[in-house]
């Protein structure tokens, strides 16, 4: 009786061995599959899901919801395996899921609120005004249209009389968790940086009183410029102006003064009209920038070429045809606008 009995024992242990290896390996490959995104989940152009955790939510909710959109299955599973190693905890935002992921990685992710990071790019040579509208086109920024400038910068701590200029253009990270006045703030320290790094190693006896006036012609130089090899010469040609006293007539100031009465073409009436930054009406420099500039252009700023052009005309192709003398200038003009018809001409060619 006891042998029967014992073997009874053995053979309860063996299914019980073997019941437990199969669970474990069936909770292994459970937790390790690699999930499921299917087309109908509205995938970005990388493959990727966005999936958000409302704040309040608990894992066994995100779990269920995973599962009604089949990206895995067995929520309960996933959840007590979560619980077990501490790991039940999960964080508010929005999260990227991949093909690569596994319910125990998402498990993890939300645990350690690894959120999605989108990235937002302003390019070289764009105002102020097209930065808030690039911000405000994103859902969770789309109060700025509601907001003047000057609360937006006191929002984000910013102590600056006029915006234009002071923003390093650039690629900038965000969550849904961010709030628009952490980039501006972080695009405002870092041109201050870039512009004091640049300002400390200037060349000698150049026309600028202080950085900012740098940062004004840096600002004119990246709305002139269509090639970068002709930064600093088009900054030499500015720089010679200034230090001859000579008015930089520069029409990118002209089409910023006229803000939006400007429609694409400037008129001998627009040159006539006085705005702070019709620089063929006022000496030196306009009062702010009119762009924000890229560190190549600041540079370009504080160490011009040398040379002894004075004038500077667009042939067309985005390149320029630079001279000494006004009646190099006025052939210059004749042969690239005149004769050669170009009907695409701007004197500011357009950026690439």
């Amino acid at each position: 009786m006891k042998k029967l009995h014992c073997r009874s024992l053995i053979v309860f242990a063996l299914f019980a061995l073997i019941f437990s290896g199969v669970a474990y390996i069936f909770v292994c490959d459970t937790l390790d599959q690699p999930v499921n995104l299917s087309n109908s989940l509205n995938l970005d152009s990388q493959g990727r899901y966005l999936f958000t955790i409302e704040r309040g939510s608990n894992l066994k909710q995100v779990s269920n919801r995973l599962d009604q959109k089949q990206i895995y299955d067995y929520p309960l599973l996933v959840t007590t395996w979560a619980r077990l190693n501490n790991k039940d905890q999960v964080q508010a935002g929005d999260y990227w899921i991949t093909s690569a992921d596994t319910p125990a990685l998402l498990v993890t992710k939300f645990y350690n609120g690894d959120i999605a990071q989108h990235s937002i790019t302003f390019p070289e040579g764009w105002s102020f005004k097209q930065w808030l509208s690039r911000l405000s086109q994103i859902p969770q920024f789309a109060f700025l249209n509601n907001m003047s400038v000057t609360e937006l910068l006191n929002k984000a701590g910013i102590d600056i009389q006029h915006p234009e200029g002071w923003f390093y253009p650039d690629t900038y990270n965000y969550s849904k968790n961010d709030n628009v006045f952490a980039i501006l703030k972080q695009a405002h320290q870092r041109m201050l940086l870039e512009l004091d790094s640049a300002w400390q190693t200037r060349d000698k006896q150049l026309p600028y009183q202080s950085a900012y006036e740098a940062l004004i012609m840096a600002s004119i130089v990246e709305k002139e410029t269509g090639l970068a090899s002709e930064r600093r010469t088009i900054a030499g040609v500015f720089v010679r102006r200034l230090q001859q006293g000579m008015r930089l007539q520069t029409d990118p100031t002209v089409i910023y003064g006229m803000g939006d009465k400007y429609q694409g073409n400037i008129r001998r009436s627009d040159l006539r009209q006085f705005t702070p930054y019709n620089t063929y009406k006022i000496d030196g420099l306009p009062p702010t920038p009119i762009a924000m500039p890229g560190l190549a252009s600041i540079e370009a700023a504080l160490h011009p070429e040398s040379g002894s052009s004075l004038y500077f005309v667009a042939r067309g192709d985005g390149s320029h045809q630079f001279s000494d003398t006004m009646s190099q200038h006025i052939e210059a003009v004749r042969k690239f606008q005149i004769e050669q018809r170009v009907k695409d001409y701007q004197s500011a060619p357009k950026k690439p």
